[in-house]
């Protein structure tokens, strides 16, 4: 059984509230009543009665309470203990983002951490999946690429992506860049593009930005994962729009170049998000300002 279900059994039936119980263990309320539920289907018994304010313990709670509470209570004691006196880790933290900039500047960031007793579970995906699992309680800190809108999650600014379009050499030569800055995408109808997603969401973005329309026809490669995005237009598969930070070394060493200077370049702001409370856990806190502070160098 998991102890973390009886962390929060004991929290709820102490405090004769699930809310209660999520603002102690920094948790959501959601996800204490899931939690909950799950410890009652293991058992097959009811373990509360649902109350206009607030749960009443059933006998068989009463009885677990009496069995597990001092167990749980000495392995909790131990473990603050033990572990305060090295480090703020006090258990792995489990961290979501987006592929690409979780492992270009995020783990980069975070590695000093690491020499100090962090511990890292790292989960990459989409900005709706890894907020909705933040929600639950799978992930202390998410790098969003959206605005979280979840009442149950805290967010900050955190960094923002400039995007550019670019492509390798051999396709620059054929592209006139004065006529492309005065006419816009339509000098680019010959040049294959390469999108990490059918609907184009990057490149459309820039389009809509910059040339105040919409990319005509269909990518000529697509790739979910921006670092194939890159590979491909260093390879002279043709034209993309990346965020700088994923490109810079290219473009310093002239494998790919910047087809046009923009005065205002489309950006994306990204947000650091937690439960509300959970900057409370140490480790989070640190990590967040860590983050925080990193990312103003880049």
């Amino acid at each position: 059984m998991d102890l973390s279900l009886l962390r929060t059994f004991l929290a709820a039936y102490r405090s004769g509230s699930l809310t209660a119980a999520a603002r102690q263990l920094g948790l959501s309320q959601p996800t204490v009543t899931a939690q909950i539920r799950t410890l009652e289907e293991q058992l097959g018994l009811q373990l509360f009665r649902r109350l206009p304010r607030g749960v009443a313990p059933t006998s068989v709670a009463d009885e677990l309470a009496v069995e597990t509470a001092p167990h749980v209570d000495a392995l909790n004691a131990i473990a603050e203990r033990g572990l305060s006196r090295q480090t703020p880790f006090s258990r792995p933290l489990h961290l979501g983002g987006p592929a690409e900039l979780t492992g270009t500047r995020v783990l980069p960031a975070l590695a000093p951490l690491v020499e100090q007793g962090l511990r890292l579970r790292i989960t990459l995906g989409l900005a709706e999946d890894l907020l909705a699992g933040l929600s639950e309680g799978r992930f202390d800190l998410v790098v969003s690429t959206v605005r979280p809108r979840d009442r149950n999650i805290t967010a900050v600014p955190f960094t923002d992506e400039e995007f550019v379009l670019v492509a390798a050499p051999s396709w620059a030569e054929r592209v006139d860049t004065a006529r492309l800055a005065q006419e816009g995408a339509a000098c680019l109808r010959n040049v294959p593009l390469i999108s990490y997603a059918e609907d184009m969401p990057l490149i459309r973005r820039y389009w809509r930005t910059v040339f105040h329309t919409r990319p005509a026809g269909s990518p000529a490669v697509v790739v979910p994962d921006l670092r194939a995005v890159l590979a491909a237009a260093v390879a002279g598969a043709g034209a993309t729009v990346l965020p700088t930070y994923l490109c810079a070394a290219e473009l310093a060493s002239g494998h790919l170049v910047r087809l046009l200077d923009v005065e205002v370049p489309p950006l994306n702001t990204l947000f650091l998000a937690v439960r509300p409370g959970s900057e409370e856990n140490s480790g989070v806190g640190v990590v967040r300002s860590r983050l925080l502070m990193q990312a103003r160098l880049w």
